[in-house]
């Protein structure tokens, strides 16, 4: 009875085992951002974001076809605060982690 119970748990961690392995390919499979390979280009690129207070409002700042935009987020709405040039106004506030 001992030697069954063993099995039959190992025969469910099994089980378990490739359920879990097989829901983290298929999620890696259709979910392409989510991809563990290398970094893949992208459109739209967060640059920076800050909190701002309690409510769950940010600040970001985004780069979208060679420009950086900072737009406020907050529940439910995403407004554009304001827009610049890759190398314009934007480039003194912020740091790319170049050193």
């Amino acid at each position: 009875m001992t030697i069954t119970y063993l099995l039959n748990v190992l025969l469910m961690l099994a089980l378990v085992a490739g359920m879990a392995v097989g829901t983290l390919w298929l999620m890696r499979k259709f979910q392409p951002g989510l991809s563990m390979g290398g970094q893949r280009d992208r459109l739209v690129k967060v640059v920076d974001a800050v909190p701002m207070g309690a409510t769950g409002g940010r600040l970001a700042v985004v780069e979208f076809e060679g420009k950086r935009i900072l737009v406020g987020i907050s529940r439910g709405r995403m407004d554009v605060l304001s827009e610049a040039p890759i190398d314009g106004a934007f480039s003194r506030y912020i740091d790319d982690g170049d050193a």
